[in-house]
C-alpha cells in the first residue's frame, strides 16, 4: 500500500520505515532531532542552514528572522519506533502532506550519511499513508500509533504491557518520543501536535486511557478488518 489520495482536510496515516529494517535513530540526540524536525519541517518557510541557525536556541524555538509559521499540516498524534515512525496527519495546505515528508525524511537521510558516513536513502521506499474518513476509525488509529507502538517498547514488550497495563501506562507517560503524554497528562502543551478532532474524541487523559484500555486488550487492530485496513504497514 502506497499514499491514497487526499484532499485538504484529509486525515491520513502516514509511516515510514528504515531501509532493510534498519535503525532511523541511533541514539538520544538522533531522537531529539526527529523531534526538532517535526516542529521545524511542518513550515511552508524553509532554511537550508536551520540547524546552525537554530543551534544556540531551545528545543522549538524558532529564529526571530524567521517569518511567520505557516504550517503544511497538522500533526495529531505521532510515535518515534528504532526502526520507523507513525504520524496521524491532517493536510493544512494542497501537497501538505507530500512536502512535509519530503523534507522530513530527506533531512533525516542527510543528516543520518553524514553522521554515521553512509550512502543511499535511510528509508524502504515511499512514504505509506492511508485516508481516515470515520471518527471510530481515528480513534482506533490513534491508540494503535500512541498506546498500542509504545507499549511493544516497554519492559517485557506488548503482551506484558497489556498484562500490567497501569504500570505500562505510567512506563509510557515518561516516554519522550510519542505524543502519548500529551494526551495522557492534563495540561500538557506541545509544540509539535495539535489535537485538533482527537480532542474531541479525548478530552480528558481518562477518556483517553479508557478507549486505549479497551482497543488494547481487545486487540482491536487485529480483528477489525475495517481498522486492519487503516494501518499503514
Amino acid at each position: 500500500m502506497r499514499v491514497e489520495p487526499h484532499t485538504v482536510d484529509s486525515y491520513v496515516h502516514a509511516m515510514k520505515r528504515g531501509a532493510r529494517g534498519m535503525s532511523i535513530t541511533k541514539n538520544d540526540k538522533d531522537q531529539r532531532r526527529f523531534l526538532r524536525l517535526l516542529c521545524h519541517m511542518n513550515d511552508r518557510f524553509k532554511d537550508e542552514y536551520w540547524e546552525k541557525n537554530t543551534a544556540e536556541l531551545g528545543l522549538f524555538e524558532r529564529p526571530q528572522s524567521w517569518p511567520e509559521k505557516q504550517p503544511l499540516v497538522k500533526i495529531l498524534a505521532w510515535t518515534l519506533m528504532p526502526n520507523h515512525f507513525h504520524l496521524l496527519l491532517r493536510e493544512s495546505v494542497e501537497g501538505g502532506i507530500s512536502k512535509f515528508m519530503q523534507k522530513l525524511c530527506n533531512s533525516m537521510t542527510t543528516y543520518h550519511n553524514l553522521k554515521y558516513r553512509e550512502k543511499g536513502s535511510l528509508f524502504q521506499g515511499a512514504y505509506k499513508g492511508k485516508t481516515v474518513n470515520e471518527d471510530t476509525y481515528l480513534r482506533w488509529l490513534a491508540s494503535y500509533i500512541m498506546v498500542k507502538n509504545v507499549f511493544e517498547l516497554c519492559p517485557g514488550g506488548l503482551v506484558a504491557a497489556a498484562d500490567n497495563f497501569d504500570a505500562a501506562w505510567s512506563w509510557a507517560i515518561e516516554y519522550r518520543f510519542s505524543s502519548f503524554a500529551d494526551y495522557a497528562v492534563a495540561g500538557k502543551e506541545s509544540p509539535i501536535i495539535e489535537k485538533d478532532i482527537l480532542g474531541e474524541l479525548f478530552p480528558t487523559p481518562k477518556e483517553f486511557k479508557a478507549s486505549a484500555c479497551e482497543i488494547i486488550l481487545s486487540r482491536a487492530w487485529e480483528k477489525d478488518r475495517n481498522l486492519k485496513s487503516l494501518v499503514a504497514e
